[in-house]
C-alpha cells in the first residue's frame, strides 16, 4: 500500500471578499477556476463515500492494509470539501449560480445509487486521474495562475498538491476488489465526457453572469488557458491517454512538484494528523 496521507489545515482567509476577476484580471481564467470549485463539494463527498464503501467490501486483512491510507484520503477530501464550500459561498455572494453540483447529485441518485462499490470506485478513480492531470499541469505551469490573488493561488496549489498525493487510493481499491479493466476504461471515457461538458457549461454560465462572455479579451484568455504555451489541453492530452494503457497506474505520474510545494509551504498548510 501507499504511505499514510497527511491531513492538513489550510491557513488562508476565505471570508474576506476578493475581486471578481481574481485570476490576474482574466475573466475566462477566473470563470474556469470558479467552475471547477463549484463541482468540488459534491464531488469530494462522492469520493469519500466510494472509498468507504470499497474498503468495507474488502476482507479483514485488506481492510487493515488500507486503513491508514483511507483515513488520510477521507481527511484530505473532507478538508477540500469544506474549503471549497467557503470559496463557493463567496462566489454565490458575487451572483454566480452553481449549476454543476445539482447534476452531480442527480447522476449519483439515478445512475450510481444502486450499483456495486466497484462502479463507485471506477468513477472515483477516473475523476481522480483527471484531477491529478490538472494538478500536475497547474503545479508545473506557473503561468496558469500568474497574477492571481495570492491567497487564492495558494488555495489552488495546495489542493493540487494533495490531489497528486492521494491519486492512487481509489484506483488501488478498485483493483483490490477485482474491478474489470474494460469497465475501468469505459468509465473513464464517460467521466471525461461529463467532466468536459459540465466544466464548459459552468464556465460559460459564469461568464454570462459576469457580463464578459461576449468580449474578445475573454476568448483570447480562453485560448491562452487551454491552448497556449502553458495550456491545459496542450499539456494534459498525453497524461489523459495514459489511462487506457494496460499497465497504467496513477503512480506513473510525476508527483515531485506536489511534494516540493507541500514541503516549501508547511506554514500555509500545517498537519492536523499524519
Amino acid at each position: 500500500m501507499n504511505a499514510p496521507l497527511t491531513v492538513r489545515r489550510l491557513q488562508v482567509d476565505l471570508h474576506t471578499p476578493w475581486h471578481r476577476h481574481w485570476a490576474g484580471g482574466d475573466a475566462f481564467r477566473s470563470a474556469w477556476f470558479n467552475a471547477l470549485s463549484f463541482s468540488f463539494p459534491a464531488g469530494e463527498q462522492l469520493f469519500i463515500d466510494a472509498v468507504k464503501m470499497g474498503q468495507a467490501r474488502l476482507d479483514a486483512a485488506q481492510q487493515e492494509s488500507f486503513a491508514a491510507e483511507v483515513q488520510g484520503f477521507i481527511g484530505q477530501e473532507a478538508t477540500h470539501r469544506r474549503v471549497h464550500q467557503l470559496f463557493n459561498q463567496q462566489l454565490a455572494e458575487q451572483g454566480y449560480v452553481n449549476h454543476w453540483e445539482p447534476r452531480i447529485r442527480q447522476r449519483i441518485a439515478t445512475q450510481l445509487q444502486h450499483l456495486d462499490a466497484r462502479a463507485w470506485l471506477g468513477v472515483t478513480a477516473a475523476t481522480e486521474h483527471l484531477t491529478a492531470i490538472l494538478s500536475e499541469v497547474l503545479l508545473t505551469r506557473p503561468g496558469l495562475l500568474a497574477g492571481a490573488e495570492p491567497r487564492l493561488r495558494d488555495l489552488w496549489l495546495w489542493h493540487a498538491s494533495e490531489e497528486s498525493e492521494h491519486r492512487c487510493t481509489a484506483f488501488d481499491l478498485y483493483r483490490a476488489l477485482g474491478g474489470d479493466e474494460r469497465w475501468r476504461r469505459r468509465l473513464f471515457m464517460l467521466v471525461s465526457l461529463h467532466f468536459a461538458l459540465d466544466l464548459t457549461r459552468q464556465t460559460l454560465h459564469n461568464l454570462w453572469r459576469d457580463g464578459h462572455w461576449w468580449r474578445p479579451a475573454t476568448w483570447a484568455g480562453a485560448a491562452r488557458l487551454l491552448f497556449g504555451a502553458d495550456g491545459v489541453v496542450r499539456h494534459a492530452w498525453q497524461p489523459w491517454r495514459r489511462y487506457f494503457a494496460a499497465d497504467f497506474h496513477p503512480s506513473q505520474g510525476d508527483g515531485d512538484a506536489a511534494s516540493a510545494w507541500l514541503a516549501a509551504h508547511g506554514h500555509l498548510a500545517p498537519p492536523v494528523r499524519g
